[in-house]
């Protein structure tokens, strides 16, 4: 079992920049698949990026491909979410995920752990 806990996140400017982190307490977070979602109209936790175990596939969601980039550190037991030209509608909870049985996840259903989430707001 692994404890997700997050930070960043806060308010930034449309055109801005944002770091999430997403730290186990202690585990070792290598064995896990990692994913970030956030909530959408009519979706509790909408896919946004995901990274394999090995850390060598990533995937995003089209709304924030070319702008987004998820990264693991294993030697600090942390996953990241970099967010770049942040937009209003990027505006959200942002939620980090881990599963050990998948290589790679791409739905909220096939992940088992999850951070508190953290709040993203883009002013425009």
């Amino acid at each position: 079992q692994v404890q997700l806990v997050q930070s960043g996140g806060g308010l930034v400017q449309t055109g801005g920049s944002l770091t999430l982190s997403c730290q186990t307490s202690g585990q070792a977070i290598s064995p896990y698949a990692v994913g970030w979602f956030r909530p959408t109209p009519g979706k509790e936790r909408d896919f946004v990026a995901a990274l394999s175990r090995s850390g060598d596939t990533t995937y995003y969601a089209d709304s924030v491909k070319g702008r987004f980039n998820i990264s693991r550190d294993n030697a600090r037991n942390t996953v990241y979410l970099q967010m770049n030209s942040l937009k209003p509608e990027d505006t959200a909870f942002y939620y980090c995920a881990a599963v050990q049985r998948r290589t790679i996840a791409i739905m909220s259903h096939e992940y088992d752990y999850w951070g508190q989430g953290t709040r993203v707001t883009v002013s425009s």
